[in-house]
């Protein structure tokens, strides 16, 4: 026994041995998929996402985004401005409109006045159309005055144009007696007319009696004719 060379070493049993400790499969798996996925990831983004911005660009698309912020603040307000003005004109529209038509309605009633007035005129004594319903005269400082009135009949409202002539008759202050023809006035009228003006008289004349003479344009035959005596 003490001289044997073989050394008996000692072995624990089984129950007694240390096993060594492994790395669970499913661990490492899983740490392989992160791993993977976080590099997978980091590729797409590098190949196909958006390009990261510089410090430089950030700061140009800020002040992009500054200057988009003002302007839409400053058309925001020129909006503003156009649509109350816009209300502005709207209501000076709507006013101007009801004064049209007040002015209008005026002028309906009016021109049923006119026709009622012209209708009760005394007729003209040569029956014609257009006729000179009124007229008077009067001299005025070596001028004729003169108002006339030449309306046509109710049914006889076409547009009729030509020139009215005025021949005076009187006397120059030396006692001599004259025709006087003052320059043609052109005339037109649906309905009716009203002249009213001043024709200077040839010097030291004084009128007495007036003949009016109508002719139509391009005619030489009288439409309307009448004589009155001068007022004054």
């Amino acid at each position: 026994m003490f001289g044997s060379r073989n050394r008996h070493v000692f072995r624990p049993t089984t129950y007694g041995t240390r096993r060594r400790r492994r790395i669970p499969r499913w661990l490492v798996l899983m740490l392989s998929g992160v791993v993977l996925g976080a590099g997978g990831l980091l590729f797409l983004q590098k190949s196909y996402g958006p390009t990261r911005l510089t410090v430089e660009q950030s700061e140009q698309l800020q002040f992009d985004l500054n200057s988009a912020n003002i302007e839409k603040q400053r058309l925001q307000t020129e909006l503003s401005r156009q649509q109350r003005e816009l209300k502005e004109n709207e209501t000076a529209l709507q006013t101007r409109t009801q004064e049209l038509e007040s002015i209008r309605q005026r002028l309906i009633a009016q021109n049923e006045d006119i026709e009622r007035f012209a209708e009760a005129m005394p007729p003209d004594p040569r029956s014609t159309s257009p006729g000179i319903r009124a007229a008077s005269f009067s001299n005025a400082e070596g001028d004729l005055a003169y108002r006339i009135l030449i309306i046509q009949d109710k049914d006889k409202s076409k547009l009729f144009k030509g020139e009215m002539e005025l021949v005076v008759e009187g006397r120059y202050s030396n006692g001599r007696a004259a025709h006087v023809n003052l320059t043609p006035v052109g005339i037109a009228l649906e309905r009716y007319v009203h002249l009213e003006g001043r024709m200077p008289l040839p010097e030291h004349f004084s009128a007495r009696q007036v003949t009016i003479k109508i002719t139509a344009e391009g005619q030489k035959k009288l439409s309307a004719t009448r004589t009155l005596i001068v007022s004054r």
